[in-house]
């Protein structure tokens, strides 16, 4: 395994986002471990970071997204010291305005896994709460062991939620289901997380890496192509008209496979030569 590109909040401390390759599988561990991997400012800024490269590097084929220890994540640091405001003024604004474009740029996190042209794994490694919610449902798939659960928890803090959690769990699970994991805040088990639709497959917790990572290898050394416009297709079926849909399905269909045709013409060729 190539260990390369590690994000560093501080030489000084562990790294808390941990960036591994795999062939053409990108790992992207939160390395939080001692606070069940809760976000605070330097671990969103790297893990904005990290899914940002991973989207745009192409010897990614697909990318897998963890927890390190015991958990997935937590969900927000609410004990880790909130972000100081500057003074108000006319470039960025008050607390408010500050505080927005804040949290929403280390929302790019849940777009990118959503629309990155490759799939996303979410490896759910134990609890799941809070934002963390959003991230492991941004993702195309997730793989979770038995030992995981599954918590909403914003009505324990009063928050509305964030990181794509409504939208994601409204398309995934439906409504209904959505503001039932909402509304009443229950935590579920491994087992109820995946009856529900939750989770996509669930594995004993000492096989969940081996059986992600074989999904994942086999995504990467996949047509890549058309994996990239399926997910097109699909993430416009969320919320296209069924015509514009139809007309998205078509174009992408001879785009992904020409494209394919093209590579293993060039693959042929390369093994002829």
């Amino acid at each position: 395994m190539e260990t390369g590109r590690v994000a560093e909040m501080d030489e000084a401390q562990a790294p808390e986002v941990l960036v591994d390759n795999e062939g053409g599988v990108r790992i992207i561990t939160l390395n939080r471990p001692d606070k069940l991997n809760a976000l605070a400012d330097g671990i969103m800024t790297l893990l904005a970071d990290a899914t940002a490269d991973a989207a745009r590097d192409p010897t990614v084929g697909c990318v897998v997204v963890t927890g390190a220890g015991r958990g997935f994540c937590a969900g927000g640091d609410l004990k880790g010291g909130g972000h100081k405001p500057l003074p108000a003024n006319n470039d960025v604004g008050g607390r408010v305005e500050q505080g927005f474009a804040r949290l929403r740029g280390y929302m790019e996190t849940s777009r990118l896994l959503h629309e990155m042209p490759k799939p996303t794994i979410a490896m759910v490694n134990g609890p799941v709460a809070g934002a963390g919610i959003g991230i492991a449902g941004a993702c195309d798939l997730r793989f979770a062991g038995r030992s995981a659960t599954f918590l909403s928890a914003f009505d324990r803090i009063g928050a509305g939620g964030d990181f794509g959690s409504s939208y994601f769990w409204t398309k995934i699970v439906g409504s209904g289901v959505a503001r039932e994991i909402f509304f009443l805040g229950e935590k579920y088990d491994a087992e109820s997380a995946l009856a529900k639709g939750i989770y996509t497959r669930l594995f004993d917790d000492a096989v969940l890496r081996a059986e992600t990572l074989k999904a994942a290898h086999r995504l990467a050394n996949g047509p890549r192509m058309g994996y990239r416009y399926m997910k097109s297709n699909l993430n416009i079926a969320e919320d296209s008209a069924f015509e514009t849909a139809l007309d998205h399905e078509a174009l992408n269909m001879g785009l992904s496979t020409t494209a394919t045709a093209q590579i293993y013409k060039a693959m042929q060729e390369a093994k002829g030569a």
